[in-house]
């Protein structure tokens, strides 16, 4: 039987949390679905534990040498047959029943070529956030690429799902950049207009710790920017969104360092209004900036 849905999980070094993610995919109920697990290389003993849960739990998995999260997700994408397709973290956990709400939300509107969810933060000790992550809440019901181009509003790499036909015809993941999900929300926009956000269904509780709370900002900003002016440089807002991401690019660094953020002054620096409303950040205790 052809599964509707396909969850493509990509693991590296996460033995931690990898059975963890693993299950909480496997106890997915209500709609047939697959899971396809691709260990890129881990040097520790998530290759171990993987082998262990595909024999108990009969899921595809794949251990192979060390190609970088966007090769391994293409591969990926290559072996899945749903109809949907969702990426997900070897760190998460994937709630109760996410399939069927995100599958059946899709099936509800078959004009989109994705949707996305919400996501709660999950901190040490597997504890689950109270509310839900304000940095990706959505107060309304559609994203439009214009929004993502600026740098106004954010997805969640794990509150996705896509409609595997239409990815495909747009080229899916791009393997130029080094992180695979920007270069493809923009392209979906792009291609296929405005995309359904709901508030109605959290996709991920988000696990916060060490690997994934020291963010290189220059190393994200800088390939934003390339991914703006190898894609999309001849459109209307490209000139404004290059101002616009500089501006957050500020901000980041400002919020992890505030020495970082004087020296970055030079490469930033912009008649945006953006920069100069988050120019005061540094002079806020750090402390006081959560976002």
């Amino acid at each position: 039987m052809t599964p509707k849905v396909s969850v493509i999980l990509p693991s590296y070094n996460h033995e931690q949390y990898v059975e963890a993610a693993v299950r909480s995919v496997m106890l997915q109920s209500g709609v047939d679905f697959e899971l396809i697990v691709i260990d890129d290389g881990s040097k520790d003993r998530t290759p171990e534990i993987l082998k262990r849960l595909a024999d108990e739990l009969k899921f595809t998995y794949i251990h192979r040498p060390n190609k970088g999260v966007v090769p391994t997700l293409i591969e990926a994408l290559s072996l899945a047959r749903g109809r949907y397709v969702c990426s997900f973290s070897s760190d998460d956990i994937m709630p109760p029943d996410r399939l069927k709400k995100q599958s059946d939300f899709l099936d509800a509107h078959p004009e989109a070529a994705s949707c996305f969810g919400q996501i709660v933060p999950l901190y040490e000790g597997d504890k689950i956030g109270s509310e839900m992550d304000v940095r990706y809440l959505r107060s309304v019901p559609r994203i439009s690429f214009e929004e993502s181009f600026l740098g106004q509003k954010a997805l969640h790499g794990c509150a996705e799902m896509f409609v595997r036909e239409k990815i495909l015809a747009i080229g899916g993941y791009d393997k130029r950049y080094y992180f695979e999900d920007y270069p493809l929300y923009l392209s979906i926009l792009y291609h296929y207009g405005p995309q359904p956000v709901s508030k109605d269904f959290v996709c991920c509780y988000y696990r916060e710790h060490g690997d994934n709370l020291h963010v290189d900002n220059d190393r994200i900003f800088s390939e934003i920017l390339r991914i703006l002016a190898e894609n999309y440089s001849k459109h209307p807002l490209y000139k404004k969104a290059v101002r616009c991401w500089k501006a957050n690019w500020f901000s980041a660094v400002a919020a992890q360092s505030k020495l970082k953020a004087l020296r970055l002054i030079p490469k930033v620096i912009s008649l945006s209004p953006r920069f100069w409303l988050r120019l005061p950040k540094l002079f806020i205790p750090r402390k006081l900036m959560k976002y």
